[in-house]
């Protein structure tokens, strides 16, 4: 089973130092791939020194953009995607592919709390773990890692589907769910990270709190939809109750707020169609 490595960087040459030529003394018969992310350090040197396969981007495009430039760029039936910050131990690949093979076609390595970079970090993936699992209704116990073995074909159905910044574990993670491709997560130790992360708090708080809504609209949006329309639903008929009873009328509050909730309803009825026309594949 050919297995390809991809390992998405920008400026680890630190960590790529160490972390080659082990990877390489623990794959040597497997395509291993890094994607420079428009590195300005000696990532292509190491590279070339180690006998990896480099593609540089001329300026950074995001994780998620290289993840997808070295699928396609991927020969290999199984891609392995891991960090390159020297986080992931390579001897664990075999632990990954192993329950690859036990008919699943995409293994997770599943950190505890003591893998989080960060108390803020461990909160808010707690936090996205139990939105998804409630979602999948399917135990989450890590929906942001990034390392990863998944079968080629399966996975490129969604590259269309994968953003270019940090959140492509989430996506393709529910993808896979949604599409009804078995899923396991194996357990992991892993390293505190060479250098420092390129995640910044203030701005990518942002885009974290939109993974949030991106977990419920990628696998079932009136899942999320239908329950904030019955609160406006909810919050309307007992406005209406009130104001019956004190004052004999229907207010214009009252049918706005049934109004937000057909109206909410509707729009979740939508992209539950919308989300069952991305996922039908073209054969």
């Amino acid at each position: 089973m050919p297995i390809s490595i991809i390992l998405p960087a920008k400026n680890e040459a630190p960590a790529l130092r160490e972390l080659l030529p082990r990877l390489r003394q623990a794959r040597p018969d497997d395509e291993i791939i890094v994607v420079d992310d428009g590195s300005t350090d000696d990532t292509p040197a190491l590279c070339a020194a180690n006998g990896v396969r480099c593609l540089s981007s001329p300026y950074s495009m995001g994780n998620g953009a290289a993840i997808k430039r070295g699928a396609r760029a991927a020969s290999g039936d199984t891609l392995v995607f891991m960090d390159a910050d020297g986080q992931h131990d390579p001897a664990h690949i075999e632990r990954l592919l192993a329950r690859l093979e036990q008919g699943y076609d995409m293994v997770v390595g599943a950190r505890d709390w003591s893998g989080q970079a960060g108390v803020g970090r461990g909160l808010a993936n707690t936090l996205y773990n139990r939105l998804a699992s409630w979602m999948t209704e399917h135990v989450v116990p890590d929906l942001t890692s990034g390392f990863r073995a998944v079968r080629a074909d399966k996975f490129r159905e969604f590259l269309h589907l994968l953003p270019n910044g940090f959140s492509y574990p989430t996506t393709c993670t529910m993808a896979f769910f949604r599409s009804a491709y078995p899923v396991a997560y194996e357990p992991i130790a892993v390293a505190r990270r060479v250098g420092k992360s390129h995640i910044r708090p203030l701005r990518d708080g942002v885009r974290f709190l939109l993974i949030i809504f991106k977990i419920a609209t990628l696998y079932s949006p009136l899942k999320l939809f239908l329950p904030v329309s019955l609160s406006f639903l909810g919050v309307g008929l007992g406005y209406y109750l009130y104001t019956f009873v004190t004052a004999h009328r229907f207010t214009n509050m009252s049918a706005l707020l049934l109004s937000a909730g057909v109206i909410v309803f509707l729009i979740g009825l939508i992209s539950e169609q919308i989300t069952a026309l991305t996922y039908k594949r073209s054969d």
